[in-house]
């Protein structure tokens, strides 16, 4: 059993009451970012208490994008907040599932390691969830592990996660560890009054299973008095300094860490676990959301999906526009756009009227490619600055096909398995997967790009790595073809057997790229890719403007 004292690690727990979406992981994230610029190094990982083996195969209408990380794992959207929010590079390790948990459990249980004992929820199934917690101190060496808990206190799914961690803190010694829990605080109109009996209710629930918080963070529309929190504090056993508000923040998500050091959440959790309070430097954290609240320009960007409608099914995509427009010091004006909408050619002009750029994000399936493609084809054709992501990189060559390289019909053997001129065809080592989950080309792989390109020049690199997710590629039996009609095929794959980035010349922005760039994208680093056509997008408002100044005054 690991030894309670003198240990390196601190451990933080983040849970979450009374209902869902109450932000437990952009807290956590936020949590980290202040303890990384205190000098500490920092982790987070995610429990979800969900059977799924991973989210790869679930539906962004039930969870929103997927992120995918250096190794390949397909993980919650949650671990995009913790990448971007510090510094830390996680892996497959950093995000556990029940399904994952009792997937391992079974397994074991086949190969006979419990020596044909009764395998149960505890201590079995506990044992793996600890076990995941230690891996991640042994194999990752961090000062500080935050974890978030999926769902919401008293979901029955949840119990074994919860236990866990009560037998966890039992063998670390509670000197090293920490429970933060984030509750709602409802707003009763008719009573004229903040309720607090919900938060009660939550964190009675953790102690009854032997969990005493000794952060709460209250989420509520209005400020919470001090007599509300003071009746927290008193029958939830909560130091009252340590009963935080937490308030939605007015502009950006950007700017929780520093409404939270405000509220010293830090200087409490160090407190807490023996940390050494150093000042965080906050300064280039600071100077960033300046940019963001506010920026000298704007530019607007349509986004045109197929999941347009949720959020969350394009969060890294919206993060990095965020961050790019910062880089650029301007606001990006985001227009979700239903590629459904654009199917018919005649809507167009009116749909994208007033757009300085168009992005196509990934996705898969075929509805709305026809909306997409028209789109491309504006882009191309009316001098718009354009970026396709994945799907959208696969998009701009079937358009380019069709109406540049005379190629009537072509389409992408997802689309249309008959198409004369498959453009866009199956990844060879895809053709003999019959299982979904995990089964794309995932993770980091190096792309080598072409010099005297507009992808070179961005990177300023010869070599990059990139994240990808897809079972379809560029078809390379029409690369020549392509190329005389005037694709630039920017980078490759080391072999050049997979085309990962095209481009267009005499185009203000024309860029096509098979890999994810989002999911590298940071407040204080922002993607070459995404910096690049914010630039252009900006460039394209900015001659515009002048253009109807100068029109106006030669009047």
């Amino acid at each position: 059993m690991p030894l309670k004292k003198s240990r390196k690690t601190k451990f933080i727990f983040v849970t979450g009451g009374v209902v869902s979406s109450l932000g437990k992981g952009l807290a956590a994230a936020s949590l980290g970012t202040l303890l990384e610029k205190r000098g500490h190094k920092v982790l987070l990982q995610k429990f979800d208490p969900y059977l799924n083996v991973d989210p790869g195969t679930m539906s962004p209408f039930q969870h929103g994008e997927v992120y995918v990380l250096d190794d390949g794992a397909e993980t919650d959207l949650d671990l995009g907040h913790y990448e971007r929010f510090t510094s830390g590079v996680l892996s497959k390790l950093n995000n556990l599932t029940s399904g994952q948990v009792y997937e391992t459990v079974i397994k074991k249980e086949r190969k006979g390691d419990y020596l044909g004992k009764t395998v149960q929820v505890i201590p079995h199934v506990t044992n793996e969830i600890k076990g995941r917690i230690y891996e991640v101190e042994k194999r990752m060496d961090a000062d500080i592990i935050i974890t978030e808990i999926g769902g919401t206190v008293g979901d029955i799914e949840g119990l074994p996660f919860l236990e866990a961690l009560r037998q966890f803190v039992q063998e670390v010694g509670p000197d090293n560890a920490l429970f933060i829990h984030v509750t709602l605080v409802p707003y009763i109109g008719a009573a004229g009054e903040l309720k607090t009996k919900p938060t009660q209710q939550s964190i009675a629930k953790l102690r009854e299973i032997g969990i005493q918080p000794q952060v709460v963070l209250l989420r509520s529309e209005l400020p919470v008095e001090e007599d509300a929190r003071d009746k927290i504090s008193m029958f939830c056993n909560v130091p009252s300094e340590a009963v935080i508000e937490c308030r939605d923040v007015p502009h950006s998500i950007y700017e929780l860490p520093l409404y939270l050091h405000e509220e010293k959440l830090d200087d409490i959790v160090c407190d807490r676990l023996g940390l050494p309070k150093k000042k965080p430097d906050l300064k280039a954290w600071q100077e960033f959301v300046w940019h963001v609240i506010d920026p000298s320009h704007e530019t607007k960007i349509a986004v045109v999906g197929k999941y347009i409608e949720l959020q969350d099914a394009y969060k890294s995509i919206y993060e990095a526009l965020t961050h790019a427009g910062a880089a650029n010091d301007c606001r990006v004006l985001v227009e979700r756009i239903d590629a459904e909408d654009l199917e018919n050619v005649e809507d167009i002009e009116e749909k994208l009227d007033g757009i300085d750029g168009l992005l196509i994000p990934g996705g898969f399936g075929d509805r709305g490619t026809e909306g997409k493609i028209n789109a491309a084809n504006f882009a191309r054709t009316r001098g718009i600055p354009y970026f396709g992501i994945c799907l959208g990189m696969q998009i701009a060559t079937i358009e380019f096909a069709r109406n540049v390289a005379n190629l009537e019909e072509a389409n992408s053997t997802e689309f249309d398995q008959g198409s004369p001129h498959p453009v866009i065809c199956l990844l060879e080592e895809q053709k003999s997967v019959t299982h979904k989950g995990a089964s794309m080309r995932l993770g980091t792989w190096v792309c080598d790009l072409k010099p005297k390109t507009r992808s070179f020049d961005l990177y300023n690199s010869s070599t990059i790595n990139e994240r990808h997710r897809h079972r379809y590629e560029f078809n390379s039996d029409y690369l020549e073809r392509l190329e005389k009609a005037g694709l630039i095929i920017a980078g490759t794959s080391p072999d050049g057997s997979l085309v990962e980035i095209i481009e267009l010349d005499n185009h203000p922005f024309y860029v096509g790229a098979q890999f994810h760039p989002e999911f590298l994208s940071k407040p204080n680093y922002s993607h070459p890719l995404f910096r690049g056509f914010v630039a252009a997008a900006l460039s394209r408002r900015v001659g515009i403007a002048k253009h109807l100044e100068k029109k106006a005054s030669s009047k």
